[in-house]
């Protein structure tokens, strides 16, 4: 991507849209284009027809979704698909018939089959049954990569679907109802040390295992990405890594130095078993993340502790 090249990041208050803002910024691109949800709604085809039109980006990075942990997910079904779909539709249909040199999608791990082997190879995309409780969400991200590809093969296009691990970092979700769940629990751990609280409550049994990813070090592969990368290939982008959730809420108890009891809710769902990802395709074109769990954690409770009591903390 050229320094001066127009670049439009959708979604770019949120979790990993402001990680792609501040990597953009930090190696010299200078012409970013951002718009609010206010501004720009992109569920509606009308106004995003007119904003290609008349803004006529180089470059997107579409990081706008509606996004959740279980319970949100399992909540908002006919939101998390209807949302999801016509966002990604009108994004991608208007950025081909505008000219749009490269377009990056991002999917997500959550999409890959509910018991896929491990770790989850690109190839594993709809080789099996979905997780349920995120299933309408899953199926529109599947939809969103598939029209990637359907758009490159017939329209020559160069629109890269990659699919990211777990996320976690600054400008994410805190509301307790909505959010996922690394920053569920490092909210709960700093508001029972803050009360003087006994007991941490975590939802389930603590064995099913995740992956995390700093957002920053997503959005240095995704930048990465939009300058090396040219074809319809899925792409996972992770660490390889994964811990429980046992060992995740143990970690953040530490970190924000909660010195009660952890009690695990075995009445509440899991969720998928396990996740994670193959990262070897990515691996091999020379990029590796950054950031240890230990210090994305501690960066982002860092972060936390400026906010709260602002509207930041709460779902976008």
């Amino acid at each position: 991507m050229e320094k001066n090249a127009k670049i439009y990041v959708a979604g770019h208050r949120g979790l990993v849209g402001s990680a792609i803002v501040r990597c953009l910024r930090r190696e010299g691109y200078t012409n970013i284009i951002t718009r609010t949800a206010s501004e720009l709604n992109l569920i509606n085809q009308q106004a995003v027809e007119e904003f290609f039109k008349t803004q006529n980006p180089d470059y997107v990075l579409l990081a706008a979704a509606k996004v959740g942990g279980i319970q949100a997910n399992n909540t908002y079904r006919a939101e998390f698909i209807y949302n999801n779909l016509q966002i990604q539709n009108n994004v991608i249909h208007y950025s081909y018939l505008n000219g749009v040199k490269k377009l990056l999608f991002l999917g997500s791990s959550c999409i890959y089959p509910k018991f896929a082997p491990q770790p989850m190879k690109e190839e594993y995309l709809l080789s099996g049954e979905l997780e349920y409780t995120n299933e309408p969400y899953a199926i529109a991200k599947i939809a969103g990569i598939k029209m990637c590809q359907a758009y490159n093969s017939q329209y020559g296009t160069k629109f890269i679907p990659v699919m990211p691990t777990n996320l976690y970092g600054i400008n994410d979700n805190f509301d307790l109802n909505n959010s996922h769940v690394l920053p569920a629990l490092l909210r709960k751990f700093y508001e029972a040390g803050q009360s003087g609280d006994s007991t941490v409550t975590v939802w389930g049994t603590g064995k099913p295992k995740r992956e995390f990813l700093f957002v920053d070090d997503l959005a240095e592969a995704c930048v990465f990405l939009m300058n090396n990368c040219n074809n319809s290939d899925i792409v996972n982008i992770g660490t390889g890594e994964d811990v429980s959730i046992r060992e995740l809420a143990l970690l953040i108890k530490d970190i924000a130095g909660f010195e009660g009891e952890v009690v695990f809710d075995t009445t509440k769902p899991d969720g998928t078993p396990r996740k994670l990802l193959d990262v070897s395709k990515f691996s091999a074109l020379g990029w590796k993340y950054k950031t240890s769990l230990k210090e994305g954690i501690e960066k982002t409770l860092q972060w936390y502790k400026s906010q709260v009591g602002k509207n930041t903390i709460v779902c976008k």
